[in-house]
């Protein structure tokens, strides 16, 4: 499989004006989509090439005026413009249902406040979900469920390491049969050796900032092609070297800028930030502004 994102010649669709209340199924046929799934087909899609391209990565969903992040219809919002796979944040409700929340409290992102863990998923029914400049949206706190059962045939998601137990991930993957669309984040090589022996053809987003991290994952005995490695927010004299050892495993690299492009005020700033990570020839560009990326790609 060649495709790219950088290959995608479809014009962008202009963003919808606020958040769209719709049945997580939908997705408008005008939307980017990621490879179909098929056996392999996720591992073929971010195996290293040699080719120049770099996917994006839409950190926390990705936010946008009007759409909150780690929302289903963020997520679609985002889709409708380029092509995206999206990193999500997994956490546990009082009463233990999996909902999509980045902080552990519930304040910034939402109209209640406190802590997510206090309240159960009843509760959290009446909630409504603010977009990045706290505004607020008709949006709920989606399921990570719901999450997985939308994002099939559509995109990939990945799912950051929160609070909820390893067993609690690996249940809900095998249930939704869901291999072939989700990836997980691990820290060690231990996190990644116990999802590839309970999930043989998951993908994982492994951290590999440094030698340390390197020989950990290493010594872990997953295959290279299971992985792509998060090597930090640039590309420089520290951590080049281990880039070129990954490339020449087939692993494609990562970095975020996220904490620190993104957190630039004005727009022209934060793509002259991006024109020059681009420069530097990361393979996946995380980032809260995909779309503002995306045109820094194009």
């Amino acid at each position: 499989m060649k495709t790219t994102l950088r290959l995608f010649s479809i014009l962008c669709l202009s963003a919808l004006v606020g958040c769209q209340m719709k049945a997580p199924a939908d997705v408008d046929s005008g939307a980017h989509r990621l490879p179909p799934a098929e056996s392999n087909a996720l591992h073929e899609h971010f195996h290293y090439k040699a080719d120049g391209s770099i996917l994006v990565s839409g950190h926390r969903g990705g936010r946008e005026k009007g759409f909150p992040e780690n929302s289903i219809e963020g997520f679609e919002n985002v889709l409708r413009q380029l092509p995206a796979f999206f990193e999500i944040d997994p956490r546990l409700t009082k009463d233990s249902v999996v909902v999509l929340m980045h902080d552990a409290t519930l304040d910034r992102t939402t109209t209640a406040s406190g802590r997510l863990c206090d309240y159960t998923w009843a509760e959290l029914q009446e909630v409504r979900l603010k977009d990045y400049d706290g505004n607020v949206t008709p949006c709920r706190i989606p399921t990570l469920e719901e999450a997985i059962v939308w994002s099939k045939g559509k995109t990939v998601i990945n799912l950051d390491k929160k609070d909820v137990p390893m067993e609690r991930i690996v249940s809900l993957i095998r249930k939704h049969k869901a291999e072939d669309h989700v990836m997980l984040t691990v820290h060690t090589g231990a996190q990644a050796r116990y999802y590839y022996d309970r999930l043989p053809g998951i993908m994982l987003s492994v951290f590999m900032r440094n030698d340390a991290e390197y020989e950990d994952m290493a010594i872990s005995g997953v295959p290279w092609a299971s992985m792509i490695a998060y090597v930090g927010p640039t590309i420089d004299e520290t951590n080049r070297h281990i880039v070129e050892r990954l490339h020449r495993l087939g692993v494609r690299c990562m970095i975020s800028v996220a904490p620190t492009h993104d957190r630039l005020k004005a727009e022209a700033e934060r793509a002259d930030g991006y024109r020059q990570e681009i420069g530097k020839h990361p393979d996946i560009i995380e980032t809260d502004i995909p779309t503002e990326v995306w045109k820094a790609l194009k």
